[in-house]
């Protein structure tokens, strides 16, 4: 259902195969750190590779009718940036009106209509699949039922295996649980032994509330965050196979993210959004990884301008 080699040699001639780099920084005596930079895609986030896989799959009328997608901004702009690649001329992303000017004005720029929906992404999802509905334009589900989308992100995942075989343990990015599924997919193609650990942000916690109670919160409540990219509740598909796919869950505080943020700049010099970084924040928050060679999957670099200038002043 979820095939991640196909789709691997379906998008590997428009995706970058990004770096796979050890981190001094953060590695110690024990355990090798490594720092998987989908920050350095094209789009600045892994969200391509489900998008392209997808948007390659559509028939010319499914293109005709141009294409439309509800996003917190990552996906929306793989979505833009696949349909001006694929010659789709019209798109439309739906946003919350928290998404960052970072991430709407690029979206704007590859072509794609922007349309500013609800203040959080479960707002926008509910609003905007009324226009969806409507609208007569063909869908690109960011993560909850297309396998296709699944597929996409889990070629980062096998990448990963590729690029180093030893790696035993991979920290992925938990917001609707698409990256996170597809990540364990394609790398246990590779090694089935590799643990896969989720981290969230403890503003939303959605896919550890929907384990430990056997319930898929489609939408979930949230506290104030810097992570907007992981605010809402989880994908259907994900939760099916949360089981099969996830080893744990770590909740991280907000303040860890920001450090993150800092540390990967400052010491990296690699530009991660905070949804990005929480990865790395589960290490600064000291939480006990199983292995000796760890992936952190850095997810996303779209980060508000005057957000991170303010983090690499704290």
């Amino acid at each position: 259902m979820i095939n991640v080699k196909e789709a691997y040699e379906n998008i590997k001639n428009l995706i970058y195969m990004t770096p796979l780099d050890k981190s001094l920084t953060l590695s110690g005596e024990n355990q090798n750190v490594y720092l998987k930079k989908e920050c350095l895609q094209p789009v600045k986030s892994f969200k391509l590779r489900g998008a392209m896989n997808k948007m390659m799959s559509l028939t010319e009328e499914e293109k005709n009718r141009g294409v439309t997608t509800i996003s917190s901004g990552n996906h929306g702009l793989a979505v833009s940036c696949c349909a001006s690649l694929l010659g789709i001329k019209n798109a439309k992303v739906i946003v919350p009106t928290i998404t960052p000017a970072a991430k709407t004005d690029k979206i704007s720029a590859y072509g794609a209509e922007v349309i500013l929906l609800g203040d959080n992404y479960d707002e926008a999802h509910t609003k905007g699949m009324k226009f969806v509905e409507e609208s007569g334009m063909t869908y690109i589900d960011p993560y909850d039922k297309d396998p296709l989308v699944y597929a996409g992100q889990g070629t980062a995942g096998m990448e990963i295996m590729m690029q180093n075989e030893k790696i035993d343990t991979i920290l992925v990015p938990v917001g609707g649980g698409g990256l996170v599924t597809g990540v364990s997919l394609g790398a246990r193609l590779l090694n089935p032994n590799v643990k896969i650990i989720g981290v969230q942000t403890e503003a939303c916690p959605a896919m550890k509330a929907s384990i430990e109670d056997d319930v898929c919160y489609a939408e979930y409540p949230s506290d104030d965050s810097i992570c907007e990219a992981l605010i809402g509740g989880i994908g259907e598909l994900a939760f099916k196979m949360n089981k099969e796919c996830i080893d744990d869950i770590i909740i991280v505080k907000e303040s860890y993210i920001r450090k993150a943020v800092k540390l990967l700049a400052l010491k990296e010099k690699t530009v991660t959004e905070p949804s990005g970084a929480i990865t790395v924040a589960a290490l600064l928050q000291g939480e006990k990884i199983p292995g000796k060679n760890i992936a952190c999957v850095l997810s996303g670099g779209n980060v508000d301008d005057q957000l991170f200038i303010d983090l690499l002043n704290e």
